[in-house]
Protein backbone atom coordinates (compact mmCIF):
# COMPACT_ATOMS: atom_id res chain seq x y z
CA UNK A 1 0.00 0.00 0.00
CA UNK A 2 1.48 3.21 -0.92
CA UNK A 3 2.21 6.03 1.80
CA UNK A 4 -0.22 8.37 0.63
CA UNK A 5 -3.25 5.83 0.99
CA UNK A 6 -2.04 4.65 3.97
CA UNK A 7 -2.37 7.78 5.94
CA UNK A 8 -5.49 8.53 3.85
CA UNK A 9 -7.05 5.32 5.73
CA UNK A 10 -5.58 5.77 9.01
CA UNK A 11 -6.99 9.36 9.17
CA UNK A 12 -9.92 8.04 8.24
CA UNK A 13 -10.08 5.31 10.84
CA UNK A 14 -9.11 7.67 13.43
CA UNK A 15 -11.99 9.66 12.55
CA UNK A 16 -14.40 7.11 12.60
CA UNK A 17 -13.18 6.13 16.20
CA UNK A 18 -13.58 9.66 17.29
CA UNK A 19 -17.22 9.93 16.00
CA UNK A 20 -18.28 6.70 17.76
CA UNK A 21 -18.06 9.08 20.92
CA UNK A 22 -19.65 12.36 18.98
CA UNK A 23 -22.89 9.81 18.02
CA UNK A 24 -22.84 8.65 21.28
CA UNK A 25 -23.20 12.04 22.92
CA UNK A 26 -25.57 13.49 20.22
CA UNK A 27 -28.08 10.92 20.19
CA UNK A 28 -27.80 10.80 24.00
CA UNK A 29 -28.25 13.74 24.87
CA UNK A 30 -29.53 15.49 21.97
CA UNK A 31 -32.92 12.73 21.13
CA UNK A 32 -34.98 10.90 23.83
CA UNK A 33 -33.15 7.31 22.84
CA UNK A 34 -32.02 5.54 26.08
CA UNK A 35 -28.70 3.89 26.09
CA UNK A 36 -29.72 0.33 26.18
CA UNK A 37 -31.55 1.24 22.64
CA UNK A 38 -28.50 2.96 21.59
CA UNK A 39 -26.14 0.03 22.56
CA UNK A 40 -28.58 -2.29 21.56
CA UNK A 41 -28.73 -0.84 17.88
CA UNK A 42 -25.45 -0.17 17.43
CA UNK A 43 -24.51 -3.89 17.99
CA UNK A 44 -27.19 -5.48 15.90
CA UNK A 45 -26.62 -3.17 13.09
CA UNK A 46 -22.78 -3.42 13.27
CA UNK A 47 -23.31 -7.07 13.18
CA UNK A 48 -25.35 -6.99 10.76
CA UNK A 49 -23.76 -5.19 8.07
CA UNK A 50 -20.28 -7.07 8.73
CA UNK A 51 -21.99 -9.90 8.17
CA UNK A 52 -23.02 -9.56 5.13
CA UNK A 53 -19.78 -8.15 4.27
CA UNK A 54 -17.77 -11.68 5.10
CA UNK A 55 -20.40 -13.33 3.12
CA UNK A 56 -20.23 -10.71 -0.15
CA UNK A 57 -16.36 -11.04 0.22
CA UNK A 58 -15.53 -14.18 1.49
CA UNK A 59 -18.44 -16.28 0.16
CA UNK A 60 -19.20 -17.69 3.52
CA UNK A 61 -20.75 -16.71 7.58
CA UNK A 62 -18.79 -15.94 10.14
CA UNK A 63 -21.03 -18.07 12.79
CA UNK A 64 -18.24 -20.31 13.34
CA UNK A 65 -15.75 -17.77 13.99
CA UNK A 66 -15.07 -14.97 17.12
CA UNK A 67 -15.79 -16.91 21.10
CA UNK A 68 -18.73 -16.12 23.54
CA UNK A 69 -15.85 -14.52 25.73
CA UNK A 70 -15.04 -11.88 22.99
CA UNK A 71 -18.39 -11.19 22.47
CA UNK A 72 -19.31 -10.61 26.01
CA UNK A 73 -16.32 -8.38 26.78
CA UNK A 74 -17.62 -6.64 23.20
CA UNK A 75 -21.07 -5.98 25.05
CA UNK A 76 -20.17 -4.57 28.12
CA UNK A 77 -18.09 -2.21 26.19
CA UNK A 78 -20.85 -0.95 24.21
CA UNK A 79 -23.27 -0.85 27.28
CA UNK A 80 -21.37 1.25 29.37
CA UNK A 81 -19.81 3.20 26.91
CA UNK A 82 -23.68 4.10 26.45
CA UNK A 83 -24.50 4.87 29.80
CA UNK A 84 -21.27 6.87 30.74
CA UNK A 85 -22.07 9.42 28.05
CA UNK A 86 -25.37 10.29 29.40
CA UNK A 87 -22.74 11.36 31.64
CA UNK A 88 -19.90 12.46 30.53
CA UNK A 89 -18.74 15.38 27.35
CA UNK A 90 -17.82 13.88 24.78
CA UNK A 91 -13.74 14.35 24.72
CA UNK A 92 -13.76 13.68 28.15
CA UNK A 93 -15.38 10.09 27.43
CA UNK A 94 -13.30 9.55 24.83
CA UNK A 95 -10.11 9.90 26.94
CA UNK A 96 -11.20 8.08 29.90
CA UNK A 97 -11.78 5.16 27.01
CA UNK A 98 -8.13 5.36 25.88
CA UNK A 99 -6.88 6.09 28.98
CA UNK A 100 -8.37 2.29 30.30
CA UNK A 101 -7.86 0.69 27.10
CA UNK A 102 -3.96 1.60 27.38
CA UNK A 103 -3.45 0.90 30.76
CA UNK A 104 -5.45 -2.04 30.64
CA UNK A 105 -3.03 -3.62 27.90
CA UNK A 106 0.28 -2.21 29.85
CA UNK A 107 -1.10 -4.02 33.04
CA UNK A 108 -1.49 -7.61 31.35
CA UNK A 109 2.18 -7.15 29.85
CA UNK A 110 3.27 -6.56 33.27
CA UNK A 111 1.81 -9.67 34.46
CA UNK A 112 2.98 -11.29 31.87
CA UNK A 113 6.70 -10.40 32.95
CA UNK A 114 7.20 -6.96 30.78
CA UNK A 115 8.76 -4.47 33.72
CA UNK A 116 8.75 -1.12 33.17
CA UNK A 117 12.12 0.86 32.76
CA UNK A 118 13.07 4.58 34.26
CA UNK A 119 11.31 6.35 31.17
CA UNK A 120 8.60 3.95 30.97
CA UNK A 121 7.63 4.63 34.67
CA UNK A 122 8.00 8.13 34.69
CA UNK A 123 5.24 8.43 31.48
CA UNK A 124 3.36 5.85 33.29
CA UNK A 125 3.37 7.94 36.40
CA UNK A 126 2.28 11.31 34.25
CA UNK A 127 -0.55 9.47 32.31
CA UNK A 128 -1.73 8.43 36.48
CA UNK A 129 -1.33 11.99 37.31
CA UNK A 130 -3.38 13.15 34.29
CA UNK A 131 -6.27 10.62 35.63
CA UNK A 132 -6.42 12.02 39.38
CA UNK A 133 -6.17 15.77 37.76
CA UNK A 134 -8.85 15.15 35.64
CA UNK A 135 -11.07 13.28 38.42
CA UNK A 136 -9.98 15.99 41.38
CA UNK A 137 -13.05 17.50 42.97
CA UNK A 138 -14.43 20.63 41.86
CA UNK A 139 -16.56 22.85 39.53
CA UNK A 140 -15.37 21.64 36.12
CA UNK A 141 -15.02 17.64 37.53
CA UNK A 142 -16.59 14.70 35.69
CA UNK A 143 -18.75 12.30 37.00
CA UNK A 144 -17.52 9.67 38.99
CA UNK A 145 -19.96 7.23 38.01
CA UNK A 146 -19.70 8.62 34.08
CA UNK A 147 -16.18 8.18 34.76
CA UNK A 148 -16.53 4.57 36.60
CA UNK A 149 -18.36 3.11 33.48
CA UNK A 150 -16.56 4.87 31.12
CA UNK A 151 -13.55 2.86 33.04
CA UNK A 152 -15.23 -0.13 32.77
CA UNK A 153 -15.94 0.15 28.89
CA UNK A 154 -12.23 0.77 28.56
CA UNK A 155 -10.80 -2.30 30.32
CA UNK A 156 -13.48 -4.14 28.44
CA UNK A 157 -12.43 -3.19 25.05
CA UNK A 158 -8.76 -3.86 26.57
CA UNK A 159 -9.92 -7.49 26.98
CA UNK A 160 -11.71 -7.74 23.94
CA UNK A 161 -8.52 -6.12 21.94
CA UNK A 162 -6.39 -8.90 24.31
CA UNK A 163 -8.40 -11.59 22.89
CA UNK A 164 -7.22 -10.39 19.09
CA UNK A 165 -4.97 -12.78 17.18
CA UNK A 166 -6.83 -13.97 14.58
CA UNK A 167 -5.55 -14.00 10.99
CA UNK A 168 -8.30 -12.34 9.60
CA UNK A 169 -9.85 -10.09 12.36
CA UNK A 170 -12.77 -8.23 10.05
CA UNK A 171 -13.95 -12.02 10.38
CA UNK A 172 -13.67 -12.64 13.54
CA UNK A 173 -15.09 -9.42 14.75
CA UNK A 174 -18.10 -10.26 12.27
CA UNK A 175 -18.91 -13.11 14.64
CA UNK A 176 -17.94 -11.55 17.74
CA UNK A 177 -20.22 -8.92 16.69
CA UNK A 178 -23.36 -11.13 15.70
CA UNK A 179 -22.68 -13.23 19.45
CA UNK A 180 -23.73 -9.97 20.79
CA UNK A 181 -27.44 -10.08 19.16
CA UNK A 182 -28.70 -12.26 22.04
CA UNK A 183 -27.41 -10.07 24.64
CA UNK A 184 -28.67 -7.12 22.94
CA UNK A 185 -32.22 -9.04 23.43
CA UNK A 186 -31.74 -9.68 26.86
CA UNK A 187 -30.41 -6.16 27.54
CA UNK A 188 -33.88 -4.87 26.05
CA UNK A 189 -36.36 -7.24 27.78
CA UNK A 190 -34.44 -6.06 31.16
CA UNK A 191 -34.43 -2.43 30.10
CA UNK A 192 -38.24 -2.14 28.74
CA UNK A 193 -39.11 -0.55 31.67
CA UNK A 194 -37.17 2.66 30.26
CA UNK A 195 -36.85 2.30 26.29
CA UNK A 196 -37.42 5.56 24.54
CA UNK A 197 -36.42 6.18 20.92
CA UNK A 198 -36.93 8.84 18.41
CA UNK A 199 -35.99 8.46 14.38
CA UNK A 200 -32.87 10.89 15.29
CA UNK A 201 -31.29 8.62 18.00
CA UNK A 202 -31.82 5.38 15.72
CA UNK A 203 -30.24 7.40 12.63
CA UNK A 204 -26.84 7.79 14.98
CA UNK A 205 -26.91 4.17 16.37
CA UNK A 206 -27.40 2.90 12.98
CA UNK A 207 -24.50 4.88 12.26
CA UNK A 208 -22.13 4.13 15.08
CA UNK A 209 -23.07 0.96 14.58
CA UNK A 210 -22.73 0.81 10.58
CA UNK A 211 -19.87 3.37 9.73
CA UNK A 212 -18.38 4.85 12.72
CA UNK A 213 -17.97 0.69 13.99
CA UNK A 214 -18.47 -1.52 10.87
CA UNK A 215 -16.72 0.76 8.50
CA UNK A 216 -14.55 2.13 11.21
CA UNK A 217 -13.04 -1.23 11.62
CA UNK A 218 -12.45 -2.70 8.14
CA UNK A 219 -10.14 0.14 7.30
CA UNK A 220 -8.03 -0.18 10.12
CA UNK A 221 -7.75 -3.43 9.77
CA UNK A 222 -6.62 -2.46 6.16
CA UNK A 223 -4.09 -0.44 7.86
CA UNK A 224 -2.49 -2.47 10.77
CA UNK A 225 -0.43 -4.76 8.53
CA UNK A 226 1.11 -2.11 6.91
CA UNK A 227 2.31 -0.36 10.46
CA UNK A 228 4.19 -1.31 13.49
CA UNK A 229 2.84 -1.84 16.45
CA UNK A 230 3.75 1.51 18.13
CA UNK A 231 3.03 3.53 15.00
CA UNK A 232 -0.38 2.06 15.22
CA UNK A 233 -0.82 2.71 19.31
CA UNK A 234 0.80 6.00 18.73
CA UNK A 235 -1.42 7.03 15.75
CA UNK A 236 -4.43 6.27 18.33
CA UNK A 237 -3.31 8.65 20.74
CA UNK A 238 -4.85 11.35 18.29
CA UNK A 239 -8.70 10.02 18.94
CA UNK A 240 -9.66 11.52 22.11
CA UNK A 241 -8.23 15.24 21.15
CA UNK A 242 -9.81 14.92 17.82
CA UNK A 243 -13.16 13.45 19.77
CA UNK A 244 -12.87 16.58 21.80
CA UNK A 245 -12.51 18.78 18.98
CA UNK A 246 -15.67 17.54 17.18
CA UNK A 247 -17.33 17.80 20.94
CA UNK A 248 -16.82 21.94 20.67
CA UNK A 249 -17.48 22.31 16.81
CA UNK A 250 -20.78 20.23 16.84
CA UNK A 251 -22.39 20.10 20.60
CA UNK A 252 -20.40 23.76 21.82
CA UNK A 253 -18.82 21.73 24.58
CA UNK A 254 -16.16 23.93 26.07
CA UNK A 255 -12.81 22.22 26.63
CA UNK A 256 -11.67 23.17 30.48
CA UNK A 257 -8.16 23.82 31.38
CA UNK A 258 -8.59 20.56 33.82
CA UNK A 259 -9.31 18.52 30.47
CA UNK A 260 -6.52 20.23 28.35
CA UNK A 261 -3.92 19.53 31.28
CA UNK A 262 -5.62 15.76 31.76
CA UNK A 263 -5.66 15.19 28.36
CA UNK A 264 -1.79 16.57 27.71
CA UNK A 265 -0.46 14.44 30.62
CA UNK A 266 -2.32 11.11 30.15
CA UNK A 267 -1.95 11.18 25.93
CA UNK A 268 2.29 12.05 26.45
CA UNK A 269 2.92 9.65 29.49
CA UNK A 270 1.24 7.17 27.24
CA UNK A 271 3.53 8.09 24.07
CA UNK A 272 6.78 8.03 26.30
CA UNK A 273 5.95 4.33 27.23
CA UNK A 274 5.15 3.33 23.57
CA UNK A 275 8.00 4.86 22.69
CA UNK A 276 10.25 3.41 25.32
CA UNK A 277 9.04 0.25 24.68
CA UNK A 278 10.27 0.46 21.33
CA UNK A 279 13.69 1.82 21.87
CA UNK A 280 14.05 -1.09 24.63
CA UNK A 281 12.81 -3.51 21.64
CA UNK A 282 9.67 -4.87 23.65
CA UNK A 283 7.24 -5.46 21.30
CA UNK A 284 3.79 -3.97 22.35
CA UNK A 285 0.41 -5.63 22.44
CA UNK A 286 -1.21 -5.00 18.91
CA UNK A 287 -4.62 -2.78 19.21
CA UNK A 288 -7.22 -3.42 17.60
CA UNK A 289 -8.72 -0.02 17.99
CA UNK A 290 -9.64 2.58 20.95
CA UNK A 291 -13.74 1.66 20.35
Amino acid sequence: MNLPKLILLACAAMLAFAANSLLARLALTQTTIDPASFSAIRLISGAVFLVLFVAFRYRKLPFETGSWWSALALFVYAVAFSYAYVRLSTGTGALILFGAVQGTMLCYGFVRGDRLGPLQLGGFLLACLGVVWLLLPGADAPSLSGSGLMAIAGIAWGAYSLRAGASDPVLTSAGNFARTVPMCLILMVGASQTLDVDSAGIVYALASGIVTSGIGYIIWYAVLPHISVVNASTIQLSVPALAALMGVLVLSEPVSLRLFVATVAILLGIAIVLRAKRSLGRPAVRPRDTH
